[in-house]
């Protein structure tokens, strides 16, 4: 967002709106919301417009209380609008039959996940018929680049674009493998181009790896991105081969979804 942009959301912000959703996305984030005054304090809303909000919300089924003084979740509304948002996406409808296939052919937890801000949101996932499955669900957000979707997308954006998008941002560190500055950062998106997917073996949580591919569209950007992720056992195996199932999986279905977008493939 550029500082002209900034400055116009912040002139048009409409104050009561903006703590609606900041009281929402706390929700969301898992505080139940049990102690008024402590919630209070945390958003820096009024106790009485606190108050005022959850009734609201309330009301209008967008919050609802979990039991008698165990405060509030998420309700129906919100998960109503989200169904809506994410059906109304052309993309997602078309990769779930692709992660569907995924999950099927890999035995693993197949997932697509778009780009927002610096984080990578996961739209949708796949899980196949085990008890070992991953627990990223629609609406679960990681930072980009450590996660394996994340990096797939970055590793498609012109620098210039990355350091824009990472200025003075702080990044945040998940494992010791997590890139801890902007040139880490770059370093690890160019990897990533060359490789052709970003391959993760604990990268972002120990015992588990991965692997992601980017969804390009007509003009050849990156709109998304296609992983799977199991056990780090498996990608240890085929971590020192340039191929293999997982890689040619993921990469496959990437492509067929850049495909139905209209991307073409350019004779390098």
């Amino acid at each position: 967002m550029t500082k002209r942009q900034e400055t116009e959301s912040t002139s048009y912000s409409v104050p009561p709106v903006e703590r609606a959703l900041n009281l929402l996305r706390h929700i969301g984030n898992g505080r139940r919301c049990r102690n008024l005054s402590t919630t209070s304090k945390e958003l820096g809303i009024n106790r009485t417009t606190l108050i005022r909000l959850i009734h609201t919300l309330e009301a209008n089924r967008m919050i609802e209380q979990v039991e008698e003084g165990a405060g509030y979740r998420l309700g129906p509304g919100v998960i109503s609008l989200a169904a809506q948002a994410i059906h109304g996406r052309d993309i997602v409808r078309t990769c779930q039959p692709l992660l569907l296939e995924l999950a099927h052919s890999t035995g693993m937890s197949a997932h697509f996940g778009i780009l927002d801000g610096t984080d990578l949101i996961y739209l949708s996932r796949e899980t196949p018929n085990t008890h070992l499955v991953s627990n990223m669900r629609p609406g679960s957000r990681l930072p980009s680049y450590t996660s394996s979707g994340g990096r797939a997308i970055l590793a498609e954006m012109a620098e210039d674009e990355l350091r824009t998008l990472f200025s003075g941002v702080k990044l945040e560190q998940v494992t010791a493998k997590t890139p801890m500055s902007l040139s880490a950062v770059l370093a690890q998106a160019r990897l990533d181009k060359a490789a052709g997917f970003a391959w993760s073996e604990g990268n972002f949580e120990a015992g588990i790896g991965s692997c992601a591919a980017a969804v390009l569209d007509h003009r050849g950007r990156p709109v998304g991105a296609i992983n799977v992720s199991g056990p780090e056992s498996r990608f240890i195996e085929e971590g020192h081969s340039s191929e293999g199932p997982i890689k040619e999986a993921v990469q496959s279905a990437a492509k067929q979804a850049s495909m139905t977008l209209g991307y073409i493939a350019r004779p390098k």
